[in-house]
């Protein structure tokens, strides 16, 4: 076999190959054999047909066409691994000659990653937000664990902001009740906002065994997006009572003995937070970085699959489980259409040519990743799915993505390296020392966003 490889853009490759017909000897005979299997002929025992006769009954031309099917995926293969390439996706095969008893001769064209030059980047620096945690923010945290805590009491009187009224409901549209429109003994606290639109105006001044009506637009059900007429009667009233924020509190919502301790425990968690996001906020602006002093292509075919992936997670994953449509989520956003297909072709865009930088990096500093490293990033994934790692895990294996979390694995490590030779600052001007777990954690996290490079370069070594 010959082949010779001709560079139609940065991105994409044309293979020509010439296959001496001796080379389809194997995949002639495995031709005859399974066609021997299929058919039948008078005067022969199945699987015992003679080549000739086959020729003969149903032409050498379904032979070859077989032979042919069975061996392009073998010297495809072949000439890639001579020539060194990384193809992304399936090839586009045109058949340019064949002679029986000569020659096969076929290209195939294939989207192929970029060569990448990876400059110095040793001098990039950032600015990120300083770590500080103030009284109000440990004020706020507490307070909301005292939310948690709060008791309701009935009262007979009628219900103010802030109550905790119980309430039955009844939706109808075009003066028809739905059938998921009925509701009994729904709790709901005034302001909330975790019901209905106007619900809130709508119970106010209401006592017990009063009703109101009025008008909202469904967020879920049925008829989710539409006007409905809603009956909303209150069957109790109650009042929202906080505890008393002192040692007795601390004691009741926490392991620790005093409001003080509690407080100081709020104020460490506040910090660690705050760390962690500022090893987010830093790795994400050294990538910016990074992808500014890097001129990646990109292949058309390849960004047009990941635009439509991603617009297929968010259609029927992200806004199915929410009983969400596109037209309705871009309303709640205050977003046109050709808003969200610009953002979506720029996030795109960036984790395309995120992973290809990435992935250049690891084998320029030849960052390798150990089991170890690859169970921590495999617990990690398996709790943000909500999964068990042993599901995870499984799940895992059984699909064939070890390779793609091993890949993400080292995009992680590949960011580290960058974001640890790089300058970062706080807003102060001070120099931050970013802890090595968390900053791996954090490029982890920002170097998993999803791209349907490694599946399909994946796809197709395989």
């Amino acid at each position: 076999m010959k082949s010779a490889v001709e560079t139609l853009n940065p991105t994409r490759v044309r293979l020509t190959v010439e296959v001496p017909f001796e080379e389809l000897k194997d995949s002639l005979d495995a031709a005859y054999k399974k066609i021997n299997q299929q058919v039948t002929v008078k005067g022969f025992r199945k699987g015992k047909i003679p080549a000739r006769v086959i020729d003969q009954r149903f032409g050498r031309g379904a032979v070859l066409e077989e032979a042919v099917n069975d061996a392009l995926p073998k010297f495809y293969t072949d000439a890639v691994n001579e020539a060194e390439l990384s193809p992304l996706g399936q090839p586009d095969v045109d058949i340019t000659e064949l002679k029986d008893g000569e020659t096969l001769n076929f290209t195939a064209e294939v989207d192929v990653r970029p060569a990448l030059e990876i400059p110095d980047y040793s001098g990039i620096e950032v600015e990120v937000d300083a770590v500080e945690v103030t009284d109000e923010d440990i004020e706020k945290s507490v307070e909301q664990l005292r939310e948690r805590f709060a008791s309701t009491t009935p009262v007979e009187r009628a219900a103010e902001d802030g109550d905790v009224v119980t309430v039955d409901l009844e939706a109808k549209v075009d003066g028809e009740v739905l059938e998921d429109g009925v509701a009994s003994g729904v709790s709901y606290t005034i302001g909330s906002g975790e019901l209905l639109d106007g619900i809130d105006d709508a119970v106010k001044g209401l006592s017990a065994g009063e009703e109101a009506t009025f008008t909202s637009e469904l967020k879920g059900g049925s008829a989710a997006g539409k006007e409905a007429e809603v009956t909303v009667k209150v069957t109790q009233v109650a009042k929202r009572e906080l505890p008393e924020l002192d040692d007795e509190f601390a004691q009741l919502a926490s392991e620790f003995d005093t409001l003080d301790e509690l407080k100081a425990d709020s104020r460490k968690r506040l910090a660690d937070m705050k760390q962690y996001d500022q090893a987010t906020q830093a790795q994400e602006r050294v990538l910016e970085k990074l992808l500014e002093l890097v001129e990646v292509p990109v292949p058309e075919k390849l960004l047009e699959d990941e635009i439509n992936t991603r617009k297929h997670n968010l259609e029927h994953h992200q806004l199915g489980q929410m009983g969400l449509t596109l037209d309705k989520y871009l309303e709640i956003q205050g977003k046109t259409a050709e808003e969200f297909e610009t953002e979506t072709r720029e996030a795109a865009v960036k984790g395309i040519k995120t992973q290809f930088v990435l992935d250049e990096l690891v084998k320029k500093e030849n960052l390798n990743v150990n089991q170890e490293e690859l169970t921590e990033h495999l617990m990690r994934r398996a709790a943000s799915s909500g999964m068990s790692p042993d599901q995870f895990a499984q799940a895992v294996v059984e699909g064939g993505q070890v390779p793609l979390l091993v890949g993400e694995v080292a995009r992680g490590k590949a960011l580290a390296v960058v974001v640890d030779a790089a300058t970062v600052k706080d807003t102060n001007g001070e120099v931050v020392d970013l802890d090595d777990e968390e900053e791996t954690e954090a490029a982890e996290a920002e170097a998993t966003e999803p791209v349907e490079a490694e599946a399909a370069e994946e796809k197709t070594e395989g």
